[in-house]
């Protein structure tokens, strides 16, 4: 491989931005090509950095065709997600699918054949994992300090935050807050405890908000949830309660929680979560009295009060340049994103459905 990384970018709208912007930054990186279905949108993209020499395409296939890449960004909506993947990594390039995987866990399974297949790696835009906070809680968890987790359910939620666009559109985005928000949730708790297999999941979502035009002028076009609820059993007797939301009349649908046999971790959110030392706390009991404290991340103190929370992208895109350098491992392995991808299925099969259903993955 040359010592600058050939980079190329398929879908150039919002999110395309921050990929750029890191590109852009990366003096090992060299952008060789752009492609959008919008006609003119992948030109007008590239012109915007000063790239004006490098060409632009109107579909992933014709971008492949006439330019040879060492890694490439997939940041066109949801429901072709796995198509842009697939023939970039047939075409010979290591890619970084943004969030969710995909839409049905059949395509996710297909992703992964197809990296497999190929030899390329597929990773999954989950910056969140690059936070400090983040990691430090990782590492307690995996460390084994809460025993065996028997329980975790996720928090948040936003009270007004329906995005536009097309993550309104099923046709397009495949789900509405569940895919877009969700899938950081269901990550933020599952990588804590090494992504056990889902088993069985009873959902259910609702549009109340999207399809009601005092909070929502483009009710026509909306038709995805704006709100899911979920109750997912995982193998080794562990159960995941989920809950997300783009809209409601709260702060916040909870705390996001592990509970261990030896400890607990807590993570506040809403109103008061600003008031606290910091958003983490860990439960443990110690020679028979109980242990409540706060927990800061475990970095240099001028590290964490210059590298904020929207730095995550730097440690994605960063960790995906250097993994294309060395031909991986992947920073985020779609292998791993696969159950994470199971669960959005199973949660959107069950609320469609209105019944429990059985989570089954496809051999690879």
């Amino acid at each position: 491989m040359s010592e600058k990384i050939k980079i190329g970018l398929c879908g150039t709208g919002g999110i395309a931005h921050a990929h750029m912007d890191r590109y852009m930054k990366f003096d090992d990186v060299e952008i060789v090509g752009a492609c959008d279905i919008v006609p003119g949108k992948a030109r007008a993209f590239l012109d915007r950095y000063g790239l004006t020499d490098v060409p632009a395409f109107e579909s992933v296939h014709e971008m492949v065709k006439h330019v040879q890449m060492d890694g490439a960004s997939v940041c066109t909506y949801n429901t072709t997600h796995a198509e842009c993947s697939i023939a970039l990594m047939e075409a010979g390039a290591h890619v970084l699918c943004e969030k969710p995987m995909s839409f049905t866990l059949q395509e996710a399974v297909e992703m992964v054949r197809a990296s497999h297949k190929t030899g390329k790696f597929l990773s999954i835009g989950f910056q969140p994992r690059f936070d400090f906070m983040r990691q430090r809680v990782d590492s307690i968890i995996q460390s084994g300090a809460l025993g065996k987790v028997y329980y975790v359910q996720s928090g948040g939620g936003r009270r007004r935050g329906i995005p536009g666009g097309t993550f309104i559109e099923s046709s397009k985005a495949g789900f509405g807050c569940l895919g877009d928000i969700g899938c950081y949730s269901i990550d933020e708790c599952m990588h804590a405890i090494g992504y056990p297999k889902p088993l069985t999941v009873s959902a259910i979502a609702t549009d109340y908000f999207g399809k009601n035009p005092k909070y929502w002028p483009d009710t026509d076009k909306f038709d995805v949830d704006d709100f899911s609820v979920a109750l997912v059993r995982l193998e080794g007797d562990v159960t995941f309660v989920f809950k997300q939301s783009w809209a409601m009349h709260a702060d916040t649908l909870g705390d996001t929680l592990w509970l261990g046999t030896e400890g607990a971790i807590k993570i506040l959110n809403g109103f008061d979560e600003h008031r606290r030392p910091s958003r983490v706390m860990y439960f443990t009991d110690i020679n028979g009295q109980h242990l409540d404290s706060y927990i800061e991340a475990n970095v240099p103190f001028d590290a964490y009060t210059t590298v904020r929370p929207r730095d995550m992208w730097d440690g994605k895109m960063r960790t995906f340049v250097d993994a294309v350098k060395t031909n991986g491992p992947a920073p985020v392995p779609c292998e791993e994103i696969l159950y994470n991808q199971a669960i959005l299925d199973g949660i959107y099969r069950s609320a469609k459905l209105r019944r429990e259903v059985e989570i089954e993955i496809p051999e690879i």
